[in-house]
């Protein structure tokens, strides 16, 4: 039987920290005791006197990075965070995973102070802490000068058996092995249980040999209830700073429990005799609740004083680089804040001519980033093996890797997962703008990072290209069709499919000012017509989300036909055509649905009059969605089923992407409204 290890007080500290998970989770009726109750001795050893963090001021800048990606075992994270003396109440610990808590059932970033992720998901923490590790070594790269080490810290994980077993933390491990990220460490809490059972029901591999062969340093297996153990594993860790470490902590899962061992601890509450017995075996008193001894918490608050003179310190240093390099740290502080810097806009002016010829929004993407780098040498990013044909290799930088910490350009491999939460954690550490490509299609296999990025509201660039049915000759499976539907269902994600190179242009501009979640490019293959913008209104109005591009004549349309990206030139020629028959048609460019939904109630009926029933859609992906603005009188032409294999031109033509069907359905709504209306047409 594996024992504690520690001095009395240290052990003490361990205990008050199990029984306040025990007694959250028992209160709540709800939560996972049984990973708080096995982690308990490994957090305390990194979080007492080991990790470098300032609870006073959450965001330091030089603060060590943490990362929970065994979300579940949360009530370990809040009760390290409350004993610390980050501004987390006793009483926020009582209504544990109650509505309007501080203290929710999974750690959810800026709800606790402390809490620098939102996890749950497994490998998420694990594959976001790569991208924190990542950020640290860029931005160490770029403003440390000799003796002025002002980005210098570390990023620490605790995960589990089932992050393991994840897909995402492979990928994510693999690559933090290549980049050879040292100051990346990770506490692996191997206690053999999972919710079905004994882990061997499903997971047989050398998990040592599998992360040295990604390139990482391997310690232990430790006794994960031996304090000074865990904390030796750890200074060995940081020691060797040429590749990531994983610490192999064995433990067991419900330790001190009557459910020790065993998947029931996991999940439930250990109930009301359970819970008495545990605190009988620890010889902790039964009442009341919620316990935390003095001379506990003087030992652990001391934390806070701690963290003072470790901010201090490096406020002192910095106040001399100041002097020093004012630029630099002008420049950095502004970078942490996620500021833009001053005249970044002007970046743009002149990126697309006005007589530009038929040009991919892909390209002239590629373009505008470029264009942007300029001004904003903190964009960083690149694509999953595709930089060529998302055009987002930064041409004025190198490659990041184990030998060059100074460049910009990520090469994440054919790693979309990882790409994506690399991303995520890379904008949750602060300082940089990340951005990642790939074709539109493989959205999917990123969508749980998106998510999450969503959930959480930072700012990461998705640059997604190869949008539609245009792809051509690669078939369905790389033709997205219902990919923009499925973004567009995701709350507090940003979806823009502009029309042209010009849009494009705005549309990069937009996500940059979108510091509240991520954004999507949607961007074509296909060359696209540059619309000459002095007949044309200003794609500036793209922040819009939707404007009218062109109508007839004056006065209430007739017909309303609405579009985005490449089918906008097919909505403008239809518009075209019905006008040669008298009809007064208007053509709508609306890039983004998030953004026309923001705009004023006067601003959208401008753009679509209630009393205009005569509606089209048009767009080259499923149908589903475009009710709400083609109306029930309207019609839509999308797709009902996937593309085919063939020339963008004959798939267009073949699901019925030209002028002449989007016409036809204009014809037949405004028919519908005539008739309906005895013979008037709105």
């Amino acid at each position: 039987m594996m024992k504690d290890i520690g001095t009395e007080l240290e052990i003490k500290c361990v205990n008050t920290i199990r029984m306040l998970a025990v007694d959250a989770t028992q209160k709540a009726n709800s939560g996972h005791p049984g990973a708080p109750l096995g982690m308990a001795a490994m957090g305390y050893a990194l979080f007492d006197g080991f990790m470098k963090h300032s609870p006073a001021n959450p965001e330091w800048p030089d603060r060590d990075r943490f990362a929970l990606s065994a979300g579940h075992a949360s009530m370990l994270l809040y009760s390290l965070l409350h004993l610390t003396g980050y501004d987390l109440p006793l009483d926020e610990l009582r209504n544990f995973r109650q509505l309007g808590s501080r203290t929710p059932g999974h750690p959810e970033r800026d709800l606790a102070a402390g809490v620098e992720i939102s996890t749950g998901p497994l490998g998420q923490g694990l594959a976001h802490a790569v991208g924190m590790a990542l950020a640290e070594a860029r931005l160490a790269a770029r403003f440390n000068k000799p003796g002025f080490n002002i980005v210098d810290h570390n990023t620490y994980v605790v995960c589990s058996d089932g992050d393991i077993q994840e897909g995402l933390s492979t990928e994510a491990a693999s690559l933090a092995g290549h980049l050879a990220l040292g100051k990346l460490i990770c506490l692996y809490d191997d206690n053999g249980i999972q919710i079905e059972g004994r882990t061997s029901l499903a997971f047989g591999e050398n998990v040592a040999a599998k992360f040295k062969a990604l390139g990482w340093q391997v310690i232990g297996p430790v006794d994960g209830f031996d304090i000074p153990a865990v904390r030796k594993a750890l200074r060995r860790a940081r020691r060797d700073a040429s590749k990531p470490s994983l610490i192999i902590c064995k433990t067991i899962i419900g330790r001190h429990s009557p459910l020790e061992d065993s998947e029931k601890s996991h999940g439930s509450p250990l109930g009301a005799d359970n819970a008495v017995a545990t605190k009988k075996a620890l010889g902790w008193p039964l009442e009341p609740e919620f316990i935390v001894p003095l001379e506990v918490a003087a030992h652990m608050r001391k934390a806070v004083a701690r963290g003072k003179r470790a901010e201090s310190k490096w406020s002192k240093l910095f106040s001399v680089y100041e002097k020093l390099y004012p630029a630099d740290a002008q420049e950095f502080m502004s970078a942490m804040k996620g500021e833009l810097p001053q005249g970044w806009e002007s970046a743009l002016e002149g990126v697309v001519p006005a007589d530009s010829k038929p040009m991919a929004t892909r390209a002239a993407s590629g373009k505008a980033l470029n264009a942007l780098f300029a001004k904003l040498p903190n964009l960083i990013g690149g694509s999953a093996d595709l930089g060529p044909s998302n055009n987002t290799r930064l041409a004025a930088s190198g490659s990041f890797s184990a030998t060059d910490r100074a460049a910009n350009n990520i090469h994440f491999g054919v790693r979309e997962h990882a790409m994506a939460a690399v991303c995520g954690g890379i904008a949750l550490h602060g300082g940089l703008i990340p951005y990642a490509g790939t074709f539109f299609t493989f959205a999917d296999y990123m969508r749980p990072s998106i998510r999450l990025a969503a959930i959480m509201g930072v700012r990461v660039i998705y640059v997604f290209t190869h949008d539609s049915i245009g792809v051509g000759e690669d078939g369905p499976t790389h033709q997205p069709v219902e990919h923009l539907m499925s973004l567009r269902a995701m709350p507090n994600v940003t979806v823009i499919r502009p029309a042209d190179a010009a849009e494009t242009v705005e549309a990069w501009r937009a996500a940059l000012l979108n510091s509240s979640g991520p954004t999507a490019l949607v961007l074509s293959r296909q060359n696209l017509p540059c619309l000459d913008r002095a007949e044309y209104p200003s794609a500036a109005n793209l922040h819009k989300g939707a404007y009218t591009l062109w109508q007839a004549r004056e006065g209430a349309p007739d017909a309303i036909i609405i579009a985005t990206g490449s089918e906008v030139e097919i909505a403008l020629a239809a518009a075209r055509a019905l006008a040669e028959e008298g009809v007064n048609a208007r053509a709508v460019s609306m890039p983004s649905w998030e953004l026309f939904d923001a705009q004023t109630p006067e601003y959208k009926e401008s753009v679509l009059p209630d009393a205009v029933r005569a509606r089209v859609a048009v767009e080259a992906g499923i149908r589903t969605g475009w009710e709400r603005y083609a109306g029930l009188d309207g019609e839509i032409v999308g797709m009902d089923g996937f593309g085919a294999s063939g020339p963008a031109s004959a798939l267009f033509k073949k699901f019925g992407f030209v002028p002449g069907a989007v016409a036809d359905a204009a014809r037949r709504v405004v028919a519908k409204q005539k008739t309906k209306n005895g013979g008037s047409a709105s």
